[in-house]
């Protein structure tokens, strides 16, 4: 299985060597470091050299390296290094040089117990530790870090933001960003629809302010169905994410989003809806295959929002048959041609109002082929971004914003739902 075991710094040196198996010398370590540590060409973590793979993984200022000359199984070599650096964390808190070089008999003990004869073994760190006790001396590093996290658990203090931050204008910019996913039957019938969504928030606001941030009333996270009172308005949020600043406690409770926000711009939230989608497109193909010789499109695209709302930068490709040698088309909106190297017919509309209905036409020629296969019908995809339009319903009722100074500050909410996945087959 593993022939060899060895752990480099970056410069090249050997610090930890071990060989398992008769069938490599201890001289192939200088020849990894030649052939992959001072060649920064190489990014493969796999790299074959004669008869022997050599497998790595870069961790901290590290090297981690399992060599083999036997055809083993690549997913459970990388495995096994990884376990390593797990238990070297377990072991010293923070595996690096640091740590390694303090710790290098317990490291030996460590890897005669984890590998036998080159096959891995018992790498679970909670059973190592009952028999291996070796005490092991944690690296500078390890020991700042565990004592930050000790004080910010005494103090309360906050690890995500300075509290000397200072602007001369105080403002909170939210993005309600969402990527409304589609696929529609030829029937007409949606076969799957949801929405993937994130708040972004962008802070400018001096000292350490605490933010209060309110959804629609109607939201609802509930696992269990059953327990669901559905009404029309009701946004239901299959499952969501918050940022680390965020009091779960709060949301659980009244769904208000208390919080202090990082400096600058951070991702708020990030969730998942399946249910009462708001499709911003509606399309309507209709595609007839003439004999062998000519194909007839008639495709009409209607905006789901209000008048008052705009996409933009609309796209839409309609696939044409591979055998296709012309295609003429009319739109009654924006332009359209044909794209060959996509298969496909692109029709752009670079404002698309809502409520409005716009119809594409065209005829596409095809020549003879010696053995006819039948056209597969890849889906019409659409590509668009529509401002101030959410597709789950989701709404931003107010965010206020406390300061011990009692600053005023300017708030600004955005909305925008751009196509993720949205295809229509025909």
């Amino acid at each position: 299985m593993i022939s060899a075991f060895f752990i480099y710094n970056q410069k090249g040196e050997v610090l930890i060597s071990r060989l398992y198996r008769q069938d490599l010398k201890r001289s192939i370590a200088e020849i990894f470091r030649i052939q992959v540590i001072s060649n920064t060409d190489v990014k493969a973590p796999i790299i074959t050299l004669g008869s022997t793979s050599f497998f790595h993984v870069r961790h901290e200022n590290l090297y981690i390296v399992a060599l083999t000359k036997w055809n083993a199984n690549a997913a459970l070599v990388f495995e096994f290094c990884y376990r390593v650096i797990n238990i070297g964390r377990s072991y010293f808190g923070k595996l690096d040089e640091e740590a390694v070089k303090a710790n290098f008999v317990l490291i030996y003990e460590l890897l005669d117990e984890v590998l036998d004869f080159g096959y891995p073994q018992n790498s679970e760190a909670d059973t190592l530790k009952m028999y291996i006790t070796t005490e092991s001396v944690k690296s500078e590093k390890a020991i700042k870090e565990d004592s930050a996290k000790i004080t910010i658990q005494a103090t309360g203090a906050i690890s995500w933001r300075r509290s000397d931050v200072k602007y001369r204008k105080n403002e909170a910019f939210i993005d309600v960003i969402e990527s409304v996913n589609l696929l529609l039957s030829t029937q007409g019938n949606v076969l799957r629809s949801d929405v993937a969504g994130q708040i972004v928030m962008r802070a400018y606001l001096s000292g350490t302010p605490e933010c209060k941030f309110g959804l629609n009333d109607r939201v609802l996270l509930d696992k269990d169905p059953t327990s669901r009172k559905r009404s029309g308005s009701t946004v239901e949020i299959d499952d969501c994410q918050f940022h680390q600043c965020v009091k779960l406690g709060k949301f659980d409770s009244d769904r208000n989003i208390s919080f202090i926000p990082p400096d600058g711009e951070f991702e708020l939230m990030r969730y998942r809806t399946s249910d009462n989608v708001s499709l911003p497109f509606k399309v309507y193909p209709v595609v007839t295959e003439i004999g062998k010789s000519k194909v007839d499109y008639k495709i009409v695209v209607k905006a789901n929002f209000s008048s008052k709302l705009y996409a933009n930068d609309v796209v839409i490709s309609i696939p044409t048959p591979l055998n296709t040698t012309g295609v003429t088309c009319s739109v009654s909106s924006g332009k359209a041609k044909y794209v060959p190297g996509e298969n496909a017919m692109i029709w752009k509309i670079q404002k698309f109002q809502g409520e409005s209905e716009w119809t594409f036409t065209g005829e596409a020629t095809l020549t003879a082929m010696t053995h006819k296969k039948a056209w597969s019908r890849p889906p019409i995809s659409m590509d668009f971004q529509v401002l101030m339009f959410t597709s789950s319903g989701l709404l931003v009722r107010f965010l206020k914003v406390f300061e011990k100074s009692n600053y005023k500050s300017v708030k600004w909410v955005r909305y925008m739902t751009k196509a993720g996945n949205y295809q229509i087959r025909f």
